[in-house]
């Protein structure tokens, strides 16, 4: 581990991040749900600032990365830490890193205040979960993640309720 650095991503990383996005997603069973172009992430990560990736490297290759951004909690009254994604490429696993860029991220979350770091994991994926139940994460029971998408969410906006 010791030529592993983590540094935060730029405007000419957005292909290795737009790369990055379409592994996890094929993992994850995903890769037809992914919309996302190299224009939509450098408006929205870097000329929108809506979010912030870091990025997880061995000898200077990239080998995963986080992209994160803040929420607001009103029980706690202040911000927190949404890690939307973490991903280590497959044969770099099981070796710290994944647990150096947890660590990287809560120690941003810490030094900016932020009352709680979170994330959402897939029921199925028992490697992550077992990963995040070492670190003292607690599964939120209880709590059931809602979405409106693409033409629900269109629908909804041009609703006349009121």
């Amino acid at each position: 581990m010791n030529n592993f650095t983590i540094r935060k991503a730029e405007p000419a990383d957005v292909p290795l991040i737009l790369s990055f996005i379409k592994e996890l997603a094929v993992y994850e069973k995903m890769l037809d749900e992914v919309v996302a172009t190299e224009e939509l992430l450098n408006e929205w990560i870097f000329d929108k600032g809506k979010a912030e990736v870091i990025l997880g490297e061995v000898g200077g290759k990239p080998i995963g990365f986080a992209l994160f951004f803040h929420n607001f909690s009103t029980f706690v009254g202040r911000g927190g830490l949404y890690l939307e994604d973490l991903y280590i490429r497959p044969e770099h696993r099981g070796k710290g890193f994944g647990k150096s860029m947890l660590t990287y991220l809560a120690k941003i979350a810490v030094e900016r205040g932020c009352g709680r770091m979170e994330w959402s994991c897939l029921d199925w994926n028992a490697p992550s979960i077992d990963f995040y139940l070492s670190l003292g994460a607690k599964p939120m029971d209880g709590w059931t993640i809602y979405r409106l998408a693409g033409e629900t969410l269109q629908n909804v906006a041009e609703s006349h309720a009121i």
